[in-house]
């Protein structure tokens, strides 16, 4: 598989006939929901999940998206979501990338890129993350971004 980065978390998921919009391909919104599943699931992978989130009242929460749409994908198709986080600005700002793979094609059909802030989660306003977040997604960063 040719990954935009090395060594992708990964999250495969299977194109059900309740995905598939008028068009009979894959409706948008199911691409979104696949990448904040990875998203989520490689957060968590990470010992940071929502119990611990609640915990350190800190959240990483989305400020900005860009997805782009490259190929269609069809009922049946397995896909492969992969997840990276890329970037720490300003030490209060994380960048997420996302790319899925059709496993028929071979071919890329979805890129993503998100923007996060941390949060207080109690006031909702940014805040410094604390050493956990740090360490834990710093762990994460790839190295080749």
């Amino acid at each position: 598989m040719n990954w935009d980065y090395d060594q992708p978390f990964t999250l495969a998921v299977t194109v059900e006939p309740h995905h598939i919009d008028a068009l009979d391909h894959t409706r948008n919104t199911h691409y979104v929901e696949w990448c904040m599943e990875a998203a989520w699931a490689h957060t968590s992978a990470l010992g940071l999940g929502p119990e611990e989130y609640r915990r350190l009242d800190r959240a990483m929460a989305l400020t900005h998206a860009e997805y782009d749409y490259l190929k269609a994908t069809q009922s049946g198709d397995e896909l492969l979501v992969g997840t990276w986080i890329t970037q720490w600005i300003g030490k209060i700002k994380m960048i997420r990338r996302l790319q899925i793979h059709c496993q028929r094609t071979g071919d890329t059909v979805f890129r993503g890129h998100l923007e996060f802030v941390c949060i207080e989660i109690s006031s909702g306003l940014p805040k410094r993350p604390p050493k956990a977040f740090i360490e834990r997604y710093g762990q994460a960063l790839v190295s080749n971004a």
